[in-house]
């Protein structure tokens, strides 16, 4: 810095004020910096800037991500809310798994991360997110909730279910099934909950498979159940990996979408209206969430946000095509 101070023929704070912007340079200074940096090719020294600010400008990121499109999703929006805002995104992928989410977590917390942005497991109650408080790393939660008094943003799961499941029911079905995700996740349980709720008010009656929001697992459910003769005449398929698979056992059975089997799916992924049939889908607003799970951590951070953590839903759309059996 003291280079280019030299060489533009201004103080080192003058220099300091046109990098961090925290007042206001004369035009023909400004680009006598702005020069000098050019020509000795300095870059700041973010650790070096991090040590005397106690920040590090980071924020962290643990989440399933490298085997779900929906988390890929939500990490590039996330990314995009973050560094709008000057900060830039750790990751670590927790697998879902809750060894692996302590791990994720410690290493954030390692790199002295700002604040830490968690799509919580099904055991993140237990270890994960004590540890975030004992640290007093601010935290929120997003995509599922859990039961932690920290800021939490997801989608609406239950009646967007339902939504689909009452779509199929009026259609004429009275066996539906439900491909249902890793049990114990908030999303999973709210899904299950808007399904159960419809077939009980229409006296339906529901198979409930486990696909465990994995492609092949779901497979393997669906293979299972809709192999025999007396098997459901609709499904409805909580996750888009989960959507695959279905579809991948149902074309293994020989069992055309939808003049065999009506499917409507939870999510609503990019290829959703490129397949034949197009696929009827309940869409997330990821980067609704996403901008709104940045915002909670800044404002904590900023210590602008309300003392009551708080506990937001984001509204999903109904994406009406043509795999339910719709024209």
């Amino acid at each position: 810095m003291a280079d280019v101070a030299r060489l533009a023929g201004v103080n080192a704070s003058t220099v300091s004020h046109v990098l961090n912007g925290t007042r206001t340079v004369s035009g023909p200074t400004r680009e006598a910096v702005l020069s000098a940096i050019a020509r000795t090719g300095y870059r700041q020294n973010t650790l070096a800037r991090s040590l005397a600010r106690s920040s590090t400008t980071t924020l962290g990121l643990a989440s399933r991500f490298v085997s779900n499109p929906h988390f890929a999703d939500l990490v590039t929006s996330i990314e995009g809310a973050a560094r709008a805002a000057g900060y830039t995104l750790v990751l670590a992928d927790t697998h879902d798994d809750p060894v692996e989410e302590v791990r994720a977590v410690h290493e954030l917390a390692d790199r002295r991360v700002d604040g830490m942005l968690l799509a919580p497991s099904v055991h993140a109650e237990v270890e994960a997110l004590p540890f975030l408080a004992a640290h007093g790393i601010p935290t929120v939660l997003l995509d599922r909730f859990a039961d932690a008094d920290v800021d939490q943003v997801a989608p609406e799961n239950t009646e967007a279910t339902a939504l689909l499941t009452s779509h199929l029911a009026d259609l004429g079905h009275r066996r539906i099934a439900f491909v249902a995700g890793l049990a114990g996740l908030s999303s999973t349980s709210e899904r299950h909950a808007g399904f159960s709720r419809v077939l009980a008010e229409r006296g339906l009656t529901g198979v409930v498979l486990d696909g465990g929001s994995e492609t092949s697992l779901a497979e393997t459910a669906v293979l299972s159940a809709f192999a025999g003769a007396d098997r459901p005449s609709a499904v409805v398929v909580g996750n888009n990996s989960m959507t695959v698979g279905t579809l991948r056992a149902l074309r293994s059975l020989g069992l055309s979408v939808p003049d065999d089997v009506a499917l409507v799916c939870y999510d609503d992924p990019e290829w959703a209206d490129l397949v034949e049939p197009r696929l009827t889908a309940i869409h997330q607003d990821v980067p609704a969430m996403a901008t709104r799970a940045v915002t909670m951590i800044l404002e904590r951070l900023a210590g602008t946000a309300p003392g009551t953590p708080r506990r937001e839903r984001i509204p999903p759309t109904f994406r009406h095509r043509n795999s339910c059996g719709c024209s």
